[in-house]
């Protein structure tokens, strides 16, 4: 196995800097919009045996240097008792959103065999045929909880810090479940073969840092103090992070990734120079040339230098338009230049 991704995650010298792509499984491959063109998003998540074929399809066809599971960071919420439904042009819908401790109460706790068979069943194929590392991953507690609270995605986030600062023993209620789920759900994923996780805090920029630290932070503390046991590499990733570092740098895990609105450098100042980071070109440049795209990407690896290990990212989830081509040529430069 090309184990590159692993050694810099662990901050070891490797031979080159390694890149993979959040949503590398996606929209943009004609090869995915073959496969999805015949069963709905939940099917697909929901079927092992497609759900493996859209995860192996970028590292055949990119030539990345590690593949991260298909799925979507709501499958376990759908699986503690959330009836989720995904809608073209709306996205995912929540019918019942959280607004009392009655809701939370409704809630199970997660059994992955049980609730999520499916899951670990793609892992466990995944890993029978990559011959690069898998990453597994789950969206982080407040993530999570802002679509239960508001019953889909948000621009205003109302409910959700409605709840934080007028009821906040509801909202900690919900964050311990989420907490527990997300520590179970993780474990499920490494135990059936998975070399490596992310948690995704897609939304915890929209906070404040004194927000962020008591709302949020405690709660990825206990996850990845959980799941270090375990002894596979974790990253973590806050999107809009710029405000957040000095707090998301103390959170324990092996990787921090950077979004795209942050100077590289500026960052691994902040996080510290011990630290391993990953990112983080902003996804737009790949509609650009190659000569812009060789140039970004230059410009990011000789700043990731500055750290103790780099992993070449997007600094968010690559965009469904994206052209393959810019895409081979960015992993092509990446793997040239660093």
């Amino acid at each position: 196995m090309n184990d590159t991704f692993l050694k810099v995650c662990r901050g070891e010298k490797a031979d080159y800097t390694p890149i993979w792509i959040m949503r590398q499984a996606g929209r943009y491959l004609p090869q995915y919009q073959e496969v999805r063109s015949k069963v709905d998003f939940l099917t697909l998540c929901k079927t092992p045996e497609l759900a493996a074929k859209v995860t192996i399809q970028p590292v055949e066809i990119l030539g990345v240097d590690a593949a991260i599971l298909f799925s979507d960071i709501l499958i376990p919420l759908e699986a503690i008792g959330m009836g989720l439904r995904f809608e073209e042009e709306k996205g995912p819908i929540f019918d019942k959103p959280i607004r009392d401790i009655k809701a939370v109460k409704r809630l199970i706790d997660i059994n992955p065999k049980e609730h999520v068979p499916f899951v670990l069943e793609t892992v466990k194929i995944l890993k029978k045929e990559l011959k690069v590392p898998l990453i597994g991953f789950s969206g982080a507690p407040f993530t999570l909880a802002t679509y239960m609270i508001e019953g889909g995605s948000s621009k205003t986030y109302l409910n959700t810090k409605k709840m934080m600062y007028t009821d906040q023993q509801l909202f900690k209620s919900l964050m311990d479940k989420l907490t527990t789920n997300t520590i179970s759900y993780l474990k499920g994923q490494i135990t059936s073969g998975a070399d490596a996780v992310q948690l995704f805090d897609s939304w915890a920029g929209i906070l404040s840092p004194d927000d962020y630290r008591n709302f949020a932070f405690p709660y990825v503390l206990k996850i990845i103090s959980e799941l270090k046991t375990l002894k596979v590499p974790i990253i973590y990733f806050v999107n809009n992070c710029g405000g957040l570092l000095e707090i998301a740098r103390e959170c324990g895990s092996d990787v921090i990734g950077i979004d795209w609105r942050v100077d590289l450098s500026n960052a691994i100042d902040r996080i510290g120079k011990d630290k391993v980071i990953q990112g983080n070109l902003e996804p737009i440049i790949l509609f650009s040339d190659k000569n812009q795209i060789k140039k970004a990407a230059t410009d990011i690896i000789q700043k990731g230098k500055m750290a103790n290990g780099h992993i070449f990212n997007l600094g968010h989830g690559i965009l469904p338009t994206t052209p393959v081509d810019n895409l081979k040529i960015l992993i092509d430069v990446v793997h040239e230049m660093g």
